[in-house]
């Protein structure tokens, strides 16, 4: 294969994922300062209904679109094109909104065109790759590129003023603007002017016709029927409980790293990329490690990433720097869980309906696991508030802490490659 095509799926997935990571780790300390602050003073609740439920809706509907119209009637990077000029559309609207049902709403709308996407740049990088186990790790590792490229740019260039480098990272300093937080929801409004570049930038990339010649009228009906493997049905049922704690990191890392640790608004973002500098080291070393663990016991480590993580997040006699420095364990929780899973479903479907087989694996993890995080997220809200209406950080994290090392123990149990005799490394 030559390198062209190489160097625009890294490309595409640069901007998948600068698209998400520009607004995704700041959104929830806009959305739950204070109106005196910046922000539109929403709950805890409230915020995991729209980073959690809303998305959630178009997660688990789109998908079933999305899927069947890739597979089957359209070429992949125009539908991806047509997804993502919506989508930016759509995001710079929100920006401008002030009330919870808007946020809702339009999230939903997002949530519609733009999940879908995910699964199909990760379909797309897998129909053009000879080698998917050895290759995919290095192209998707330019998606985390995105998202830390994104997360520094819009502090240094929105909030900050009188910048000076410095030697560490993010390798830069400077005094934040008055209205910071309140400045940070133009980080949406950035998503889409980026999404709206990105849908251009789609139709140079590989040609992916549609499938017109698969043996089934309906790709998702076959690709459900992988639930007839118990190594999918388990991948499932591990992979809910860890969405669950995965999406509930994004909706309240950023208020506690604010409210508790007592960093700027300008330096969350920046922050929270020490997971993804960490993910590149990982990711790149995921097919060694498959190859050499399996799939079992690298997926069981990723599930360990995030009881370790949790742990240290819940414990409030650490200094802030070992709590921060702590999200490195990201770059396990990512490319050893959903990494690996996504290419353990690729060897495990057919060819006919891979597109899908990843759309509902997708659903899985971006839909129905998010749309349990926002009501245990209210829960716990009111479980774990704090008579000045605050949240006890160090309870909710301890309960996601447990559910991570659960789900390890409970996978390693059950889970068996059966992709072994296609050459994989059995688990």
């Amino acid at each position: 294969m030559s390198q062209s095509p190489v160097k625009r799926l890294s490309a595409m997935m640069l901007l998948q994922y600068a698209v998400w990571g520009i607004w995704l780790p700041v959104l929830a300390r806009f959305l739950q300062a204070s109106p005196e602050d910046g922000g539109l003073g929403f709950t805890p609740g409230q915020v995991g209904w729209i980073l959690g439920l809303a998305g959630s809706i178009g997660a688990v509907t789109a998908p079933f679109v999305a899927g069947q119209v890739a597979d089957r009637y359209f070429s992949t990077e125009r539908f991806l094109a047509a997804m993502l000029l919506i989508g930016g559309l759509i995001k710079i609207v929100t920006a401008y909104q002030t009330t919870h049902q808007a946020w809702l709403w339009l999230s939903v709308a997002y949530s519609v065109v733009y999940t879908p996407t995910l699964a199909l740049t990760n379909s797309m990088a897998f129909a053009h790759l000879k080698d998917p186990n050895r290759q995919f790790p290095g192209v998707r590792v330019w998606g985390t590129i995105g998202w830390i490229a994104a997360s520094w740019l819009f502090p240094l260039f929105w909030l900050l003023d009188d910048v000076r480098f410095q030697a560490l990272p993010p390798f830069y300093a400077g005094t934040e603007v008055a209205n910071a937080t309140g400045r940070l929801v133009d980080s949406l409004i950035a998503s889409g002017l980026i999404s709206i570049g990105y849908a251009a930038f789609c139709l140079f990339l590989p040609k992916t016709p549609p499938r017109r010649d698969a043996t089934q009228s309906l790709a998702f009906a076959k690709a459900f029927g992988l639930f007839r493997h118990r190594s999918f049905a388990v991948l499932v049922a591990a992979s809910l409980p860890i969405s669950v704690i995965h999406q509930i990191y994004f909706m309240q890392t950023a208020p506690f790293f604010s409210e508790v640790l007592g960093l700027r608004d300008s330096q969350i973002g920046p922050a929270m990329t020490i997971g993804q500098f960490a993910e590149i080291a990982v990711m790149l070393l995921t097919g060694w490690l498959l190859a050499r663990l399996g799939f079992r016991w690298v997926i069981v480590v990723g599930a360990l990433a995030y009881f370790v993580r949790y742990a240290i997040f819940a414990s409030p006699v650490l200094p802030v720097s070992v709590i921060v420095a702590s999200q490195a364990l990201h770059g396990l929780c990512y490319a050893c869980f959903f990494a690996a899973a996504y290419i353990y479903v690729e060897r495990l479907a057919d060819e006919d309906v891979r597109h899908s087989a990843q759309t509902v694996f997708g659903i899985i993890i971006l839909g129905l696991g998010p749309v349990i995080a926002a009501p245990v997220l209210g829960y716990l809200a009111q479980v774990f508030g704090t008579p000045d209406g605050g949240l006890d950080y160090t309870s909710l994290w301890g309960v996601l802490s447990a559910t991570g090392l659960a789900t390890a123990v409970l996978f390693g149990l059950l889970f068996r490659d059966e992709t072994a005799d296609d050459g994989a490394q059995s688990g």
